[in-house]
């Protein structure tokens, strides 16, 4: 059973601890949640680090400008990644990866993996892609289970072609961030310690940096960030910092044209909110439960004290389900250690983590992808520091700077649901400029979109869940390149 608190804070726990992270992981994060939530590091809202400027300068004089252009082709072409062990045949595209380093004095370095687009790759954006948690891998889990151009297969050892990847529209960087997530590290132990929200948007716009004096055929191409889950706050606050810095420093460092974040994290209570209007609605909670809520719990930050709230929340119980798509099949962990899908789902397979993570801890997918060698798992349990209650002023203030901003919403996914993201929404007070509509993929409906006045959009994503391309891979394909086209996606009636 949940009390009120760990229930208002289920959407940052199971975003945080992944789908399949080890019971060790969910149990350090709950409780780092329960002592911090009352902490006052989790209200306000976020703050550009106008001070970044400086150590930007001090950081790229160390490490990127160090040699000049000959030593960021030499550092380039270091990180190409010949081929990847078991990877199907016929790869018509460029990968790298490799390490940038944002702090050289601590020895702070954050991994990547790029993959190009397969056909005319000069002439497409670049896509900066971000897992969340706050500490789950963008490798792991974007790139190997959901938008990359692989997948894993049961095997362990091969890979299979992801038909619907993202680099057929998009030249994309996964980024594992912040540092002691997947691969990425310090040699200052204590840094892990620092972990936060401010810290990984400053690491973030640093890691950026530098790439692009790695590879600067990028740096006045059209740049896009997009994300999930806690991306809900790591993408809004990046974006803000590119933003801020690019006004300081007088010129555009970073050409950011937009922002797209699936499922995000928002606002806490809403999401709480959100999460008990979603399981009563989807048949999982009774009548009787969420009236009790409802009367007693006020959705505001008194209920992670509220002894009556925390009564009527213990009352809940969903059962053996994945909060991350509610309709889908379980991975049913054996006795005999053996794993295996509780049911059929086309396309999907949510034993899929577990071939990921033995596939990258195999030692030669660690060399061919240039990383150092360690154990990698799909999330770090990290002492996190600041975090703002709501994304809502950040959104609002990018929203101000004309940035394109859309929000997509697997409608399966009770972690960070639809209608708490509705609230969130509602809370931005703006006026709709295309009333809710639905929008088609091979003649059915894929979703609803709907779109506001300043260029705020937002869209569901029919049948799937929490990690969308996952579940709906060329629904999220489609919806991804309206976005970058700037288009609403297409709505073909049925004749």
């Amino acid at each position: 059973m949940r009390n009120a608190a760990s229930l208002l804070y289920l959407s940052l726990l199971i975003c945080a601890a992944a789908q399949h992270a080890d019971a060790s992981q969910e149990a350090q994060l709950r409780e780092f949640l329960r002592s911090r939530r009352n902490s006052r590091s989790y209200h306000g809202t976020f703050k550009v680090n106008k001070n970044i400027g400086r150590s930007v300068a001090s950081n790229l004089l160390r490490t990127s400008y160090s040699g000049g252009g000959a030593y960021q082709s030499a550092l380039k072409a270091a990180d190409k990644i010949t081929s990847l062990p078991g990877q199907p045949d016929g790869v018509d595209f460029d990968q790298y990866g490799g390490y940038i380093t944002v702090d050289e004095k601590n020895g702070r370095a954050l991994f990547y993996y790029f993959v190009e687009a397969p056909q005319d790759a000069s002439t497409k954006p670049l896509l900066l892609w971000l897992n969340g948690g706050p500490g789950c891998s963008s490798l792991g889990y974007g790139a190997m289970q959901e938008l990359g151009p692989f997948r894993v297969n049961s095997d362990n050892k091969t890979l299979s072609r992801n038909q619907n990847a993202w680099n057929n529209v998009a030249n994309v960087i996964f980024l594992e961030s912040p540092a002691g997530v997947g691969f990425s590290y310090s040699n200052t132990t204590s840094d892990y310690d620092l972990s936060g929200d401010q810290k990984t948007a400053d690491d973030a716009y640093l890691f950026l940096i530098n790439w692009l004096e790695r590879f600067p055929e990028y740096k006045s191409r059209p740049f896009y960030i997009s994300g999930e889950s806690f991306a809900g706050h790591y993408v809004p606050e990046l974006a803000a910092t590119i933003l801020i810095q690019n006004s300081y420093n007088s010129k555009t460092a970073i050409n950011l044209q937009g922002i797209l974040v699936g499922n995000p994290l928002l606002d806490w209570n809403m999401n709480f909110k959100g999460q008990v209007d979603y399981f009563w609605s989807h048949g999982s909670m009774s009548d009787e439960v969420f009236a009790n809520i409802t009367r007693h719990c006020k959705f505001d930050d008194s209920d992670n004290t509220g002894m009556v709230c925390n009564g009527a929340v213990d009352a809940f119980n969903p059962g053996e389900i994945d909060y991350y798509n509610i309709y889908g099949p379980i991975c049913v962990d054996a006795a005999n250690g053996a794993y295996y899908p509780s049911g059929y789902l086309p396309g999907y397979d949510p034993c899929s983590y577990h071939y990921t993570n033995a596939y990258l801890n195999d030692p030669a997918v660690q060399d061919a992808f240039h990383a150092r060698m360690t154990k990698w798992s799909g999330c770090a349990g990290l002492d996190w520091k600041d975090a703002p209650i709501s994304m809502v002023p950040t959104i609002l203030w990018l929203i101000e700077k004309k940035l394109p901003v859309w929000i997509f919403s697997g409608d399966f996914d009770s972690v960070c649901p639809l209608p708490a993201t509705k609230y969130s929404i509602h809370d931005l007070n703006l006026h709709v400029k295309t009333p809710w509509r639905p929008w088609t993929v091979n003649m059915e409906v894929g979703g609803y979109v709907q779109q506001y006045k300043g260029g705020f959009t937002f869209a569901s994503v029919r049948g799937a869940g929490h990690m969308v391309p996952s579940y709906q891979p060329e629904r999220a394909l489609i919806l991804l390149d309206s976005f970058l086209k700037g288009e609403l996606p297409p709505y073909v009636p049925v004749q």
